[in-house]
């Protein structure tokens, strides 16, 4: 749903409601149905200012994966392995105390591609692509708890209650394509820590909340139309006349535009997204790059989700999310307190082969430019330990730990900020969640203080009132 807004230079400015702008027009909600349902035109906003991204692809890594046995080298940890870390290491922001040791890196880093970016054996995928990433090894969170830090990375609030950042662009943004919505999950079967609200609206507009598309299965319910279209037509029109009456008689009829908007978009969907969704009209080579003739059940599902995210970014779609597939009854697929080695490894044989695909195939087809890809996790993972032995793990942490981004004009081939000689801390250009929202929607041609939305008596915002553009992270 489109919302008209002014965009006054240097000043926040009203939105104008849907409602507000058909009433001055004088159209009622049963035009608005007809309109929406022959609609062909985009429902495009335009930006703030040109954008050098277009779309996001958002790998979330849910559970943390370890920074230090990914991207962050930290020699010092097997040189000092075993011994304890003393009440100088002790942090709120990590599980932490002075009788833990400090643990090395089970697998072997190397510095790779030209650049010469530290990437682990965990990740041999993803090292072959290491020139075109963009490593933050300096992120920080506030609690070293799932839930929390997934609505933070998601929504910018550790308590919920607010839009996620693909309901802000697709507010912001609208979709490129009528036919689809703006914002997509590709879910792998469950929801992450924090729950629906990761993907939710919140007091935005209920039409930019994410619409599911699911591994396993049929990838989006009731998508098969069971009356011919001109029965369907009907059917909303004499929708459209009861929400017409019903708006009539409420003082905010917004839940009416919203239910009506997604109504206009599941009735265009039924064209496109069985068409999209459908993988199987890719050639075999692009099957076999991202993985889905793997024998792990697992890694074909997750990559069937990364080749529908190129598909659906292809199509027009502004923001895609894909979560990880969970197994062995673990509720945060990267959440390792235990086997490491083992659960770290298996995590990485699922997905990074799809995630390095998926910048491959982005790259090949011109793409990525425009394209941002963000693979990150909600934290990071304790450099320290409890007691080393084979089925030794790590715990939360996010006084500093590892994302990276690739295309929408983010360096590549960089690593940006350091942790301490251990990994504990981040000791060199720290960046909050609030300072990569601003930065990904500036990409997108988005003032991240003039993305507003007035609600409960003051303007709202994803980063809410912090957060800064980092253009070292940018390409000139």
């Amino acid at each position: 749903m489109t919302h008209w807004r002014h965009t006054c230079p240097g000043a926040v400015c009203p939105v104008q409601t849907r409602r507000g702008f058909l009433q001055q027009a004088s159209a009622g909600f049963g035009m608005l149905a007809f309109q929406g349902m022959t609609a062909t035109a985009s429902a495009t906003v335009a930006p703030h200012f040109p954008a050098r991204a277009r779309s996001v692809i958002f790998c979330f890594m849910d559970g943390g994966p370890s920074h230090v046995d990914t991207f962050d080298y930290k020699p010092m940890l097997k040189k000092h392995q075993g011994q304890a870390i003393g009440s100088r290491w002790v942090s709120k922001k990590s599980q932490s105390d002075a009788s833990r040791v400090w643990f090395g890196c089970p697998w072997e880093f190397k510095q790779r591609g030209e650049s010469g970016l530290w990437v682990s054996d965990l990740f041999p995928r993803t090292a072959e692509v290491a020139d075109k990433l963009c490593v933050v090894r300096s992120m920080v969170g506030e609690l070293p708890l799932h839930g929390q830090s997934s609505l933070l990375m998601h929504t910018g609030r550790s308590i919920g209650l607010a839009p996620s950042m693909g309901a802000w662009v697709s507010y912001g943004l609208g979709t490129e394509n009528a036919n689809l919505p703006a914002y997509v999950l590709l879910n792998n079967d469950w929801v992450p820590n924090g729950g629906l609200e990761n993907f939710g609206s919140s007091f935005l507009p209920a039409s930019h909340q994410a619409t599911v598309m699911r591994a396993k299965g049929s990838p989006v319910d009731n998508i098969a139309p069971l009356d011919p279209r001109d029965v369907q037509r009907k059917k909303l029109a004499l929708l459209s006349d009861v929400d017409r009456e019903f708006g009539q008689t409420t003082s905010d009829a917004s839940a009416i535009e919203s239910a009506i908007a997604n109504y206009e978009t599941a009735f265009r969907m039924q064209m496109t997204v069985p068409d999209v969704a459908d993988i199987s009209k890719e050639p075999e080579h692009i099957h076999r790059l991202y993985g889905i003739d793997s024998s792990d059940e697992h890694q074909r599902y997750y990559a069937s989700q990364a080749l529908r995210a190129r598909r659906l970014v292809e199509a027009g779609v502004r923001f895609v999310e894909i979560t990880c597939p969970s197994f062995d009854g673990n509720n945060s697929p990267w959440d390792q307190h235990g086997q490491l080695k083992v659960l770290h490894e298996k995590n990485a044989r699922v997905t990074e082969q799809s995630v390095a695909a998926l910048i491959t195939d982005l790259d090949q087809r011109g793409l990525l430019d425009e394209t941002i890809v963000v693979w990150a996790g909600e934290m990071g993972r304790t450099p320290h330990t409890g007691a080393i032995s084979e089925n030794t793990g790590r715990d939360h942490h996010v006084s500093g730990f590892s994302i990276f981004l690739a295309g929408g004009g983010f360096k590549r081939g960089i690593a940006y900020g350091e942790t301490d000689e251990f990994g504990a801390n981040a000791v060199l250009n720290p960046l909050t969640m609030h300072d990569l929202h601003a930065t990904i929607l500036h990409q997108l041609g988005l003032n991240h203080e003039r993305l507003t939305f007035r609600y409960g008596g003051r303007d709202h915002r994803l980063t809410d009132v912090h957060g800064v553009v980092v253009n070292d992270l940018l390409d000139a």
